[in-house]
């Protein structure tokens, strides 16, 4: 399950301009939650989402207002635990993950394959060199797109 706050939370998978794809089983579990045309949007547009989009689209379980985040979450917690013995588990085993072994080596061997690539090891080289993985580098990659383009030109 996953939340995200409201005017707070930022959700993107910028890889692209970096000339590589994700990885770390990225695109598995996104795929799963998104499906194929949205997955692709997400990464080949290389942009942030907001937490209502990233919601919208499957990405989070829902988007809560930034000050009622904690409580939702805890208050959540706190009915799960307080559950019967054996349910969760027994939720878990009916609504099984998919065997993502496939797809996990495939996004990495696709990684490994970009990564090595003269042009993607100058972009991102460059790229963090300017910040592009901070704190800050990353809360300005929603800066109207202006950022993004910034990055995609130098």
């Amino acid at each position: 399950m996953s939340f995200g706050a409201i005017g707070r939370a930022g959700f993107g998978q910028v890889e692209a301009l970096m000339g590589i794809v994700p990885s770390g089983g990225a695109t598995q579990y996104l795929s799963e939650r998104l499906g194929r045309g949205r997955l692709l949007e997400i990464i080949l547009g290389a942009r942030l989402f907001s937490a209502e989009e990233a919601a919208a689209y499957g990405w989070l379980n829902r988007a809560i207002p930034a000050t009622e985040l904690n409580t939702f979450v805890a208050e959540l917690a706190r009915d799960i635990a307080a559950l019967p013995d054996g349910v969760i588990e027994a939720a878990k085993r009916v609504v099984p993950p998919e065997d993502l072994t496939l797809g996990f080596s495939s996004e990495q061997e696709e990684w490994a394959r970009f990564f090595a690539n003269p042009a993607a090891k100058r972009l991102i080289g460059r790229r963090v060199a300017r910040g592009a993985q901070t704190r800050e580098g990353e809360k300005l990659l929603d800066a109207g797109g202006k950022l993004r383009l910034a990055i995609m030109r130098r």
